[in-house]
């Protein structure tokens, strides 16, 4: 397993951008799948997004697509996710996770990840 840790949340205007990190630890960094998760009050956590190991394949969310970008710097040990045009709607508790399964469809749901950050809050005020 990797530990993750994210940074780079805090409170934005509707229409404005935020760029979130998630750092890792272990040297197996560059051999899972990364995904992002969101989990607002009294919500269940989504997938927002993932980027295979390679960086090569990125999937996303329907309500993200267009405004929000994953990214992943394996000689950093380090995954990204770019969030634009940021609406009241996207405010939630941002969770980076790791999965060892490449499945595209897999990787869409919790259970395929077995690594999981604190989470970093992000506030859209309208």
């Amino acid at each position: 397993q990797v530990q993750l840790v994210e940074s780079g949340g805090g409170l934005v205007q509707a229409g404005g951008s935020l760029r979130l990190s998630c750092a890792a630890s272990g040297r197996t960094f560059s051999s899972y799948t990364m995904g992002w998760f969101r989990q607002a009050p009294g919500k269940e956590r989504e997938f927002v997004s993932a980027v295979s190991w390679n960086g090569v394949n990125t999937y996303y969310a329907d309500s993200v697509k267009g405004r929000f970008t994953i990214s992943r710097d394996n000689a950093k040990n380090t995954v990204y996710l770019q969030m634009n045009s940021l609406k009241p709607e996207d405010t939630a508790v941002y969770v980076c996770a790791a999965s060892r399964s490449g499945h595209p469809i897999t990787i869409m749901s919790r259970a395929a990840y077995n690594s999981w950050g604190p989470g970093t809050q992000v506030t859209v005020s309208s």
